[in-house]
């Protein structure tokens, strides 16, 4: 059994990779905008991804928390033209009080990786 932490911190890190698999911390943004936050989000977890040897046609699960579920069109918008076709994850989203105000946007991905 290999863990793997990468971009530790006192309170977390953020990709755990076990064997085959890595999970990314929760990702936000500070944009104003629920679609500017998700393309930041989005531009986070391909980073992440790649640092953990993976990329986005192998994200396994996608957990997405909305502030409010009024803005889940405008995330499902960005997320549909960001997922390659044929490549969409299990994916759940729901509504949450985020550790911010000005967060409207958190998600949590684990995907297969090298």
């Amino acid at each position: 059994m290999t863990i793997t932490r990468i971009e530790t911190g006192q309170r977390m890190s953020r990709i755990v990779k076990h064997n085959s698999t890595a999970y990314l911390c929760g990702q936000t943004s500070d944009a104003a905008a629920v679609a500017d936050q998700t393309r930041d989000i989005l531009a986070k977890v391909e980073d992440l991804l790649a640092k953990a040897g993976s990329d986005k046609t192998r994200i396994l699960q996608c957990v997405i928390w909305l502030a409010d579920m009024s803005d889940f069109a405008e995330v499902n918008e960005v997320w549909d033209a960001w997922v390659p076709e044929g490549h969409a994850p299990a994916r759940a989203c729901g509504e949450a009080k985020l550790a911010r105000d000005v967060l409207k946007v958190e998600m949590i991905v684990t995907a297969a990786c090298d």
